[in-house]
């Protein structure tokens, strides 16, 4: 079956991206449903690496590189400034990792938001800190191997839920999404970009070096993440609408968990408390949504 997916391409090929880099299929499929009329602002990131040295660009769009902890604040000035040229029909993006937004961003995200200022902000989550590393952040999920969470000392704290963060904010339109599920992602990145405001998506970007899997996994284990409700797919409309975008195939989390070495030192009971955390928090989705089972 052929995905309805537009055949115009804005990334070049031949970038520094890892094998099965999940981040650089998530700009792939970002960018053609946003078109040329995009700036990118790219915080340090991953992908601060990926688009390339000064003056070559893997993008076919405006970069401008920001500061770790400026996504923001630098986005909110671009808006500011393409408005006093009199041109609103270029989108500003902040295009973000799981460290610049959950962690070290989050002041000037949670400032610019507050204030509605016009922009997309994206987190594309690969869950740690993965250019420098793959150091523990606040998107590592509980029970997963970093490298400053190493050997008997894995994480045992909760990803944080920065969908929820955003939607306390009360901002026009806030989405996961995720690379397994292409037509659902474009769907989503058109909404965000024909609202007006601030708008979040959370795009969930597998990463083979950091999560110590096969490169050629990496769309399989996004997908295992959505069908055993680890990362459901839904959005929420001025942070109280809210609609789930896909019913899992209920696949217990071991199905997800044994393909990663990340998690390869979890006990039974570990993997069944996971399990348990996974439930909770589908049961709690269901109930903002009204779809109580």
């Amino acid at each position: 079956m052929r995905l309805n997916v537009p055949e115009q391409d804005y990334m070049y090929s031949g970038h520094v991206g890892c094998p099965g880099c999940g981040a650089a299929i998530a700009m792939k499929f970002f960018l053609k449903a946003m078109g040329e009329k995009t700036i990118i602002v790219l915080p340090a990131c991953c992908w601060s690496i990926i688009a390339g040295p000064y003056p070559q660009s893997t993008l076919q769009v405006p970069i401008l590189h920001s500061a770790f902890e400026a996504g923001g604040s630098v986005a909110s000035g671009v808006r500011a400034a393409l408005d006093v040229k009199g041109d609103r029909e270029t989108t500003v993006v902040t295009w973000a990792g799981d460290g610049g937004t959950f962690d070290i961003g989050f002041q000037a995200l949670s400032g610019a938001v507050e204030r509605n200022e016009d922009f997309i902000y994206v987190c594309y989550d690969n869950e740690a800190y993965m250019n420098t590393g793959v150091q523990r952040s606040s998107a590592t999920p509980y029970g997963a191997w970093t490298t400053t969470t190493p050997g008997t000392q894995w994480k045992r704290g909760r990803k944080k839920n920065i969908v929820e963060v955003l939607a306390a904010h009360r901002i026009p339109y806030a989405a996961t999404a995720s690379i397994a599920f292409p037509e659902d992602l474009l769907r989503k990145v058109t909404r965000a970009r024909e609202t007006k405001g601030s708008r979040f998506l959370h795009i969930y970007t597998t990463c083979a070096t950091g999560w110590r899997m096969p490169s050629e996994m990496s769309v399989k284990i996004a997908r295992m993440a959505v069908e055993t409700s680890i990362f459901p797919l839904y959005e929420v409309i001025d942070g109280v609408h809210y609609t789930i975008n896909h019913t899992p195939r209920g696949f217990p989390v071991d199905e997800y968990l044994k393909l990663q070495g990340r998690f390869r030192h979890l006990a039974e009971d570990d993997i069944e408390q996971i399990q348990e955390m996974v439930n909770e928090d589908w049961q709690l989705l269901l109930r903002k949504t009204d779809q109580r089972t």
